[in-house]
């Protein structure tokens, strides 16, 4: 029975020498000195931040993109120890020696490290020679720009990682389908292009670029295996089903799940979360939760209400009145009703209270059992503390003219009767008999007399309105925007007849005893829409730079000085191969050209295998270099070199790719083969050289002096920084 054991168990194990020592090169120049500056460099001042709350698991919002990168490099914190403890706010700023400095850089680095062998193994895949693959590894290894990028706490290198992942597994997936289809290696490339796809989304939102060209490419490939007649229509059905699955359905899974763990983790109130709805804040622990948390949830009669408004912007405000009167004729020489102001105001105040009253009786309190209010229901507000109803009529308001006042009204014994009904209108109901709820229910107050919804205009009123935000009727001809709705935050029953006792009342915090668990799809579509709308204010920075600068490198980033010495790290790159890469793809495209218009003439230059891979190439490096770059001149947005960095990779993809086929198909003798290799030899000696030259300013040391400083402003546009002797 145990007769196998007579003969030994052999396991025979392939190694790539080539990806083994491309590997180790990688992690050396990524690796190398990583805890070095022990400060905070250029942007880690910014993700530091969000590594920090998450070590405190404090909610935030980064409008610039998914949470994934921001985890991966907390997950460098967790791994060392990081308590979150350290204060990020300035560039520069040393760190403590409790700070894990060398884990918080590392994932970037390891995902800088493994660029290397990734690119060698993409120029296999598209079936070019090792020697043009192992071209493409080394370009990657000896440029400066993603050295230096990959170094510290920043993302860029982590998302160069999953594009370069996404296309080689791509490839390696479409290699596989000429004799393998539904194979587990089929299946196992196929998968991780739509994990790495997603998991380049979740860095950053550029990451969308590639995933959009390897779904076109896959497209397209697809629309070949259709015209298969050797596939029957169900295999065709299953081939169509497997790659909707692993490039659509997972990718958008896993984004979303990339949200929930991010949730999950941040379960705590923070700044940030100001800018969330109410119902979002009233589910993180502590902040708005602390105060109604076991509110009543149905709005009846007789409640106490405070009412904030949805939009959120300019910045958060509640509905608020006060004592003063508005001016009986404003700056400009309009006149006003001169009734008691009614604002929008940005912080908590007793004053922000009011009572749903119903119309038809005159009590303030909540009848036993409470008549909760429904969708369509007339109310009206009562102010709490000076005790006169919200109302609006024909007058113009004091910043918009074009849209009526909205006052306390005050009798005045005059001929201007109060106008003081308000329907109630639930925005996001599921019926029209739906009950109007604490914070989870949004509302539009139309006027009766006028039809005239309340609305936060958002402009800030002079000095006698105490620059508090105007708030205005507006004609709901004009159509429907989210600052004309309002949602309960606070909420109470009123239990109080007398106003002394009302007024105490008011002042008190509210125990009730109901929950408002916000399900986890209302809060990653809330978060989303944050993230994608939310706006920082367009501020220049020394540092940033326009596309067109890219190509040519006219621009740079001092991403740290020494505070003492000359030593200093800049975002620059490779010269030779920044210039070498714009060569490239300009003789991609003239060749193509030719190459197509000579087809068109049915004269072909170059064999038909040949040029499908020159053209599976060029849609790779090429479109990739396209998606990743052309984006930028339409975005409204600051720009920094780093951002070219993606498409930068691509096109050094494409050097070898370009060369090779010089070599084999325009190098038709010996003798111009051997100049030709001849002239790439010395080429990339210039690449290692100026690598060598740039690399003090890569890596940070050693420390140059000025005049070695001076001679590495190769452009005048280049910001090389000298300290005063």
């Amino acid at each position: 029975m145990l007769g196998f054991l007579k003969e030994p168990v052999v396991v025979t194990v392939e190694i790539n020498t080539n990806i083994m020592v491309l590997s180790l090169l990688g992690l050396i120049s990524r690796l190398w000195g990583l805890s070095y500056p022990r400060a905070v460099v250029f942007d880690e001042v910014y993700y530091g931040q969000f590594v920090s709350l998450y070590m405190k698991r404090i909610f935030f919002v980064d409008n610039s993109g998914p949470p994934f990168g921001h985890m991966l490099l907390a997950l460098g914190g967790y791994l060392g120890g990081f308590d979150g403890n350290f204060l990020w706010n300035r560039i520069g700023a040393e760190y403590s020696m409790n700070i894990p400095v060398w884990s918080l850089r590392l994932l970037p680095a390891l995902a800088g490290a493994v660029c290397v062998p990734l690119a060698y193994q993409i120029l296999v895949e598209l079936q070019f020679s090792h020697c043009a693959a192992l071209g493409a590894a080394l370009l990657i290894l000896l440029e400066n720009s993603l050295i230096t990028q990959s170094r510290f706490m920043l993302l860029e290198s982590i998302l160069i990682f999953f594009i370069l992942l996404a296309v080689l597994s791509y490839l390696k997936f479409y290699n596989l389908q000429k004799h393998s289809s539904f194979s587990g290696s089929w299946w196992f490339w196929l998968l991780l292009t739509g994990v790495a796809c997603s998991c380049a989304v979740g860095v950053k939102y550029m990451g969308l670029f590639t995933y959009i060209l390897l779904l076109t490419i896959a497209g397209l490939h697809f629309w070949h295996v259709i015209g298969d007649q050797n596939l029957s229509n169900v295999s065709l059905i299953c081939h169509f089903l497997a790659r909707g699955l692993a490039l659509i359905v997972i990718p958008v899974a896993m984004y979303v799940s990339f949200f929930y763990v991010h949730l999950t983790l941040l379960y705590r109130s923070g700044p940030h979360d100001q800018i969330m709805t109410s119902a979002f804040q009233a589910s993180l622990e502590g902040g708005l939760a602390r105060i109604t948390q076991g509110q009543p949830l149905e709005v009846a009669y007789g409640s106490q209400i405070t009412l904030r408004n949805v939009l959120g912007k300019p910045m958060q405000c509640w509905l608020h009145s006060h004592t003063n009167t508005y001016p009986i004729r404003y700056e400009n020489g309009r006149g006003s009703s001169h009734q008691q102001q009614v604002t929008c105001y940005p912080f908590k105040d007793v004053n922000n209270w009011w009572i749903v009253k119903d119309p038809g009786m005159q009590q303030l309190v909540v009848s036993n059992p409470p008549r909760p209010v429904r969708h369509g229901h007339i109310v009206q507000l009562v102010h709490g503390i000076t005790t006169r109803y919200l109302n609006t009529h024909d007058v113009a308001a004091p910043l918009s003219p074009h849209s009526q006042e909205v006052s306390c009204y005050i009798d005045y014994n005059i001929s201007m009767p109060a106008q003081n009904l308000w329907r109630v209108e639930i925005v996001n109901r599921e019926s029209d008999t739906d009950v109007w709820k604490t914070i989870l229910s949004e509302v539009r107050f139309v006027h009766v007399n006028t039809s005239a919804v309340l609305k936060l205009s958002g402009a800030s009123l002079p000095e006698w309105g105490y620059r508090q935000l105007e708030v205005v009727g507006e004609k709901l001809s004009k159509g429907y925007h989210q600052s004309m709705v309002w949602n309960v935050e606070e909420h109470r029953y009123g239990k109080s007849l007398e106003q002394k006792e009302r007024e105490v009342e008011l002042h008190s915090p509210t125990q009730m005893d109901i929950s408002k668990n916000l399900s986890f799809m209302a809060k990653f579509t809330e978060l989303q829409w944050k993230i994608l709308t939310l706006k920082n204010e367009d501020t220049e920075h020394k540092y940033s730079s326009s596309a067109l600068d890219w190509i040519t490198m006219d621009t740079n980033i001092a991403y740290w000085l020494h505070p003492t010495s000359s030593a200093q790290i800049h975002l620059l790159g490779n010269v030779v191969t920044w210039a070498s890469g714009n060569v490239a793809a300009l003789i991609y495209v003239c060749l193509s050209l030719w190459y197509l218009i000579r087809r068109r003439r049915k004269i072909y230059d170059i064999p038909e295998d040949a040029w499908q891979l020159w053209v599976s190439a060029g849609g790779i490096c090429v479109g990739g270099w396209a998606v990743n770059y052309l984006p930028f001149f339409g975005m409204e947005k600051t720009l920094f070199l780093y951002h070219y960095l993606p498409a930068l990779t691509f096109q050094i993809l494409l050097i070898p790719i370009v060369l090779q086929h010089i070599s084999d198909h325009l190098c038709r003798s010996v003798l111009l083969k051997s100049m030709f290799t001849a002239l790439i030899v010395a080429w990339f000696s210039s690449v290692y050289f100026v690598y060598c030259t740039f690399s003090p300013v890569t890596y940070g040391e050693p420390s140059l002096s000025v005049t070695e400083l001076k001679d590495l402003r190769w452009k005048d546009s280049w910001n090389i920084l000298l300290r005063n002797q």
